[in-house]
């Protein structure tokens, strides 16, 4: 630590003196030691001359005993032995060179370009065939010693060099160096020949590219060009021939031939053979990282060439061919990397679906997109994520019922996905309810309630029964109704609106008795999700049987659960209507519950009843009546009122609206006036006090 804290800048502040750019240049070209030339040495005659090349030499030899590995001492010592056209020594020094490191490739170019350069070309050859013996690996030495040879125009002798060479198997520009070595001499057969050779020794996509490509642009031969393209697609492995350029570089080249039918089928079956290879990798459970980044490239080169290729030479049909293609590509490109991602392969299958019904062709393409679809399990055990992947299989066997008419291969799709559901943690009714009017609509009825008993068992929701149960209801099965209502309430007791629909049921069978006993049934369980709606319906009930006394007596004992202003309101509103006992009746019921409301403190309560009172007044009453209640209405007052929170602290002022009812106001009389004196009071105090002080003053 102490270290650390030793190393810290302590000081941040500026320099005083400020070093610019300029001036580091400045002294560093002062500070720079003078170059010191080589003198000039003049020599005036022969011993003058060979003293001068005996202190060279004796400089050279030193260097090199010096540095005896140092391969350049030896190139400058040879070169200063050429330059004074002493040849013998300066071969002499590349072969003590060659003796230090005979296994250096340059230090024998360096020799045979001596030779070369002085025109020894029997020496050369001799240097350069040491060389390829010694080194056959290291190419430049055979293009050296082959391009002496062509130089001196010794055509066998060079092209026996060339066989020497390829008896090496050396890379691919060698062969071609060959071949165009040939076709300079005119000698074009033989230069086939070789390329063949060079195909069968290096069998890749590469190799017979180049044989194409120098068969049309060199040798001018389009026939054998064409021939080495097929033989391309032929020959080689698939992972060779099915590259992505290799069916650009023909399509290309029949397009330059003019020939552009065979272009267009070119670039059809590659795009359609590429497609099919990829989706054979899904299936095998490969991955679009295993092929190289390049070849994905060149597969959207490709698309991008025949998409070029349509709009010069196609027409409309042709174009929203390569359409259909790019963006059947795009969608294998997101599937690939997300086969979770559902949306992509909804898109997917609905573009074919599209594409199928515009050319008419059959649906296997569809069904093949579907089949790959829903093979992606969601991987986790979350109803979240098997949301969308359910709607896949709802999709496919829609697309088998409605487009392919097949109503088994429909019915099939919904088995295989009831049997893919977890069951036991989560189900989907809309699978076994679609899967149920598919039986119906296949005239298998008995199949269909088997489902739907399964389903009850399995799933037991809501929307199960309500369909199951309109399926009976729709064939006048009102016994297979009543059952499925009793096994609904058993599951849910506490659904009033399965209470509701069973009543309407048996009233409209004409079972009052029984409606009447339902509805006595459902409003004696201890909990319900919605009790005012099933109340309301039983008056509603009640009221359409003209049972007005029965209708009270609900509202009577409704009002004993909960004194709701809503159900005051109804209640007075049914004393009022012709099922009712008038409107005295109706106005001694809102008196009630304007009373139980001011005893019990409800201002907003009494606010909305006042007004239904008064609407009503409107409607049915007179001048005198609406005045009366005129008079009850409240006046509204802004207030504050301290705000706090959970836990008692207080978080500020805030202003509400507050109501004064007439009737309150005598209540309020003797605080209001006690405030009012507090207030005088409190004037006079302030008025006094500012007397006092002007007298001080």
């Amino acid at each position: 630590m102490s270290s650390r804290s030793e190393n810290r800048v302590k000081n941040r502040a500026p320099a005083p003196i400020q070093i610019s750019a300029e001036q580091i240049l400045r002294e560093a070209a002062e500070r720079q030691e003078q170059h010191v030339l080589d003198p000039i040495v003049k020599i005036h005659d022969a011993e003058e001359y060979q003293s001068h090349l005996r202190d060279r030499r004796k400089h050279f030899e030193d260097n090199i005993r010096y540095r005896r590995e140092h391969i350049g001492n030896w190139v400058k010592y040879a070169r200063f032995e050429e330059d004074n056209r002493e040849f013998e020594r300066a071969r002499s020094v590349f072969e003590r060179a060659l003796e230090v490191d005979g296994r250096n490739p340059e230090l024998w170019l360096r020799y045979a370009e001596l030779e070369i350069r002085n025109e020894f070309v029997n020496r050369a050859r001799n240097v350069l065939d040491r060389a390829v013996m010694l080194l056959p690996r290291v190419d430049f030495l055979w293009y050296k010693y082959v391009y002496v040879e062509e130089m001196v125009g010794d055509v066998p002798k060079c092209r026996t060099v060339f066989e020497r060479w390829m008896e090496w198997m050396p890379d691919d520009n060698a062969f071609l160096s060959y071949a165009r070595f040939e076709g300079r001499c005119g000698h074009w057969d033989q230069a086939r020949e070789v390329m063949r050779r060079y195909a069968n020794a290096y069998p890749s996509s590469r190799s017979f590219l180049r044989f194409a490509k120098w068969a049309e642009f060199e040798a001018k031969d389009a026939d054998l060009a064409r021939t080495v393209f097929e033989s391309a697609l032929v020959e080689l492995e698939p992972e060779e021939s099915h590259q992505a350029r290799v069916f650009a570089r023909f399509a290309a080249f029949e397009e330059r031939q003019g020939e552009y039918e065979r272009a267009r089928v070119i670039y059809k079956h590659a795009i359609k053979l590429l497609r099919l290879g990829q989706e054979q990798m899904h299936v095998e459970g490969e991955q679009d990282d295993e092929v190289p980044k390049w070849e994905l490239e060149k597969r959207d080169e490709l698309y991008k060439a025949y998409i070029a290729f349509e709009k010069k030479r196609g027409d409309q049909s042709g174009i929203e061919d390569i359409v259909i293609a790019g963006q059947r590509a795009a969608y294998e490109k997101r599937v690939t990397a997300d086969p979770t991602d559902y949306d992509a392969w909804f898109e997917y299958a609905k573009m074919e679906e599209d594409n199928e019904m515009q050319s008419g062709e059959s649906g296997t393409k569809v069904r093949e997109i579907y089949e790959r679809a829903i093979a992606n399990i969601p991987p986790s055990q979350d109803k979240q994520h098997w949301k969308r992947y359910i709607f896949l299989w709802i999709y496919y066997a829609l697309y088998e019922e409605l487009q392919c008419h097949d109503l088994y291969r429909a019915s099939k799709v919904y088995d295989a996905c009831l049997d893919i559901i977890p069951h036991p943690k989560f189900s989907f009714a809309k699978v076994w309810i679609n899967a149920a009017k598919l039986h119906i609509r296949r005239k298998d009825l008995v199949s269909a309630r088997k489902l739907l008993g399964k389903a009850i068992g399995l799933c037991g929701k809501e929307r199960i029964f309500t369909d199951y149960i309109a399926l009976e209801l729709a064939m006048g099965e009102v016994d297979r109704c009543r059952a499925l209502y009793n096994n609904y309430l058993k599951a849910m007791p506490h659904n009033c609106r399965a209470w509701s629909k069973y009543a309407e049921l048996e009233n409209s069978v004409g079972e009052t008795d029984r409606c009447r006993a339902i509805y006595e049934l459902a409003v004696s369980q201890a909990a319900l999700d919605m009790p005012e709606m099933l109340w309301k319906h039983y008056i509603d009930f009640e009221i359409e049987e003209g049972e007005g006394g029965k209708a009270r007596k609900l509202y009577e004992r409704l009002l004993e659960k909960t004194g709701h202003v809503k159900v005051w309101i109804s209640f007075a509103q049914f004393e009022g209507s012709e099922a009712g006992k008038g409107v005295e009746a109706a106005r001694d019921t809102f008196q009630r519950a304007h009373d139980q409301m001011k005893e019990a403190g409800m201002k907003e309560e009494r606010v909305l009843l006042l007004d239904a009172w008064r609407v009503f007044e409107k409607s049915s009453g007179d001048a005198q009546s609406l005045a009366k209640v005129d008079s009850m209405l409240p006046r509204r007052v802004k207030r504050k009122r301290m705000r706090t929170d959970e836990d008692g602290a207080e978080l500020g002022w805030e202003e509400y609206f507050d109501y004064t009812f007439p009737d309150d106001q005598d209540a309020n009389a003797a605080n209001t006036k006690i405030l009012e004196m507090a207030a005088k009071w409190k004037q006079a105090q302030m008025e006094e006090d500012s007397s006092s002080d002007e007298d001080d003053d």
